[in-house]
């Protein structure tokens, strides 16, 4: 363990371990497989830290290793099925706002659904760009071209927002 490597993980963490605990919950359902999703991306972050050259930033890079993990273990669940159980009730809405925040609690739950079912390189673009990354960053991040970071960016949008308008219809892979 070198001092730099707990130095670069630390700051990643500091900086970034918000953003990678939203990411774990946009590919997993499941929150406990969300949050060991979440320990696999600071494991695999940790461990990759020994090998940074410093050639693209520590938020590229740090993007760039929990997109891979996430990546895998989309590749690695989608290998092996497992029955999808109901979702249990988070939190019960305040009174008198409960019909709006039901709206929205299924509207979210929708697109995570739906980010969920695309393929993993779309899924990671869309779910950067909904964390505010340029379609540089993505670019960068994903090693895409921007114009490709883009139009991916675009067509996921417009895939959703037609699953909005035509509930019945699914987006496919």
């Amino acid at each position: 363990m070198s001092s730099d490597q707990h130095t670069l993980y630390a700051r990643a963490g500091e900086l970034f371990a918000p953003a990678i605990a939203r990411l774990a919950r946009a590919f997993e359902r499941d929150r406990e497989k969300a949050r060991d999703l979440e320990q696999d991306i600071h494991a695999e972050l940790w461990r990759s830290f020994a090998r940074f050259d410093g050639r693209c930033s520590l938020k590229t890079w740090t993007y760039r290793v929990a997109h891979n993990v996430a990546a895998d273990h989309v590749a690695a669940a989608s290998r092996r099925p497992e029955p999808v159980p109901l979702d249990a009730i988070e939190s019960l809405p305040e009174a008198g706002d409960a019909e709006r925040q039901a709206a929205e609690n299924l509207a979210i739950e929708r697109v995570r659904e739906l980010v969920r079912r695309l393929p993993p390189l779309d899924g990671q673009v869309i779910v950067l760009w909904l964390e505010g990354q340029s379609g540089s960053e993505i670019a960068e991040i994903t090693g895409l071209s921007v114009g490709a970071a883009q139009v991916r960016v675009h067509r996921v949008k417009s895939l959703i927002a037609a699953a909005f308008e035509h509930p019945e219809v699914e987006p496919s892979r």
